[in-house]
């Protein structure tokens, strides 16, 4: 199942499948270690939009509700 980061549950673990955004936002992300085929395991939200935190390769992240809405991550449910 193909869902956005905000979508994700706490604790659940998924696969970057697409980055959609301009080179500079995928090139940010990249940075981060957030890149496709990556396995990441969303930590935690905020309520009303707020940050989405997640663990990539033993450290966490936290990205806009924004930027996360343009992460496509494989999960199993």
């Amino acid at each position: 199942m193909l869902v956005d980061l905000t979508q994700m549950q706490p604790g659940e673990t998924g696969t970057v499948k697409e980055i959609q955004g301009g080179q500079g936002f995928v090139r940010k992300l990249q940075s981060m270690g957030m890149r496709p085929e990556k396995r990441i395991t969303k930590v935690s939200s905020h309520f009303w939009r707020g940050p989405q935190t997640v663990e990539v390769d033993n450290t966490r992240i936290a990205v806009g509700f924004g930027m996360a809405r343009r992460i496509l991550v494989e999960v199993k449910r």
